[in-house]
């Protein structure tokens, strides 16, 4: 999967906005059950989501990004947007953060592969260094997620299930 250096850019500003978008939604989620020490987690990641693709919109300066529709990105979901499992009102922080986590990687094996499929230089140097700042982002979760009690029971053991019909 070959890109332009302006293709992979609008990419990458996507993946920041639809990480910031989800862990917002899951903040505001997680808030309305008054599971605010989750909430604190989601917003931070946010916030962090933001910063990034406000960092990658400095880095385009003049280059005019590509207006992309939602079937011309090359993912099937986006990198930094995981599964339904964040979606329990039960969940806790550890959770919360290995969630984070695995949307970090996710993030992280999309630019390697970009830089390593990409035919243009600095496409691969800014690849390399954005695969580099997610690294860094698991770095930061693996410390967070070392300092955060993992629970004793799960948070999929939900005391009130949905019936099996549903």
């Amino acid at each position: 999967m070959s890109y332009t250096l302006p293709e992979f850019l609008a990419h990458a500003v996507a993946l920041e906005d639809e990480a910031a978008d989800r862990y917002l939604e899951l903040a505001d989620m997680m808030e309305a059950h008054r599971n605010d020490e989750v909430s604190r987690v989601f917003r931070d990641m946010n916030r962090f989501s933001l910063l990034h693709r406000d960092e990658i919109r400095a880095r385009v300066g003049s280059i005019e990004l590509p207006k992309l529709k939602s079937w011309q990105y090359r993912w099937r979901t986006p990198p930094e947007v995981g599964g339904e499992e964040a979606f329990d009102y039960l969940l806790e922080p550890y959770h919360a953060l290995k969630y984070a986590r695995a949307n970090e990687v996710r993030a992280m094996q999309y630019y390697r592969s970009v830089a390593d499929e990409a035919q243009d230089a600095e496409l691969r140097r800014l690849a390399t260094e954005f695969a580099g700042e997610e690294t860094e982002h698991v770095a930061s979760l693996d410390k967070w997620l070392a300092l955060t009690p993992r629970p004793s029971t799960t948070w999929q053991a939900d005391p009130d299930p949905l019936p099996p019909s549903v």
